[in-house]
């Protein structure tokens, strides 16, 4: 596995797996394919590596698709990844094996925040509700999440009763 590819793996899963409500915590252990139509770029501090031409990402129950992944680097490790696509899509299956589906405009995680941030119509998917808007932020370390969008931007939720979620 190249340089570039073995730090966007680690990069990857610590993006997606590390919030306990999103994700799998057992596909973090196995191994990531990354498909490309192009790479171009040094994961190092001078210029980011891109990754263009349509680019899956799939690792245990995760699963991404987007035009292209940009990965930069500060100090010899990873600090952030945005990823564009027209939508990027996500889908992950949780611990409990209920499924996450994701779509946005772009997703951009800094590491050094430990922030996630969808923007462009927005759509997070679980069995126990939906939540769409133009933008959502999500702080890892505090569990916090903002939801709304630029101006006029709403943000549109639906919470299932918890009886109602075996009912579907």
């Amino acid at each position: 596995m190249t340089r570039p590819v073995a730090s966007l793996s680690l990069m990857v899963s610590i993006v997606l797996s590390a919030n306990g409500a999103w994700a799998r915590s057992s596909d973090r252990n196995q191994p990531m394919d990354v498909d490309a139509g192009k790479q171009v770029g040094a994961l190092d501090d001078r210029t980011p590596t891109v990754l263009s031409g349509g680019v899956t990402i799939t690792q245990g129950t995760l699963n991404i698709s987007s035009s292209t992944a940009t990965i930069s680097a500060r100090n010899g490790e990873i600090s952030r990844a945005v990823f564009n696509g027209a939508p990027v899509k996500m889908s992950q299956q949780m611990d409990d094996g209920t499924p996450m589906n994701a779509s946005a405009s772009k997703v951009d995680y800094d590491m050094s925040t430990e922030t996630v941030i969808f923007t462009g119509n927005v759509q997070i998917q679980q069995p126990r509700g939906t939540m769409s808007g133009q933008r959502v932020v999500y702080n890892m370390k505090s569990g916090q999440v903002q939801s709304g969008g630029d101006g006029a931007g709403r943000v549109k939720m639906r919470i299932l009763p918890k009886s109602a979620q075996g009912a579907k």
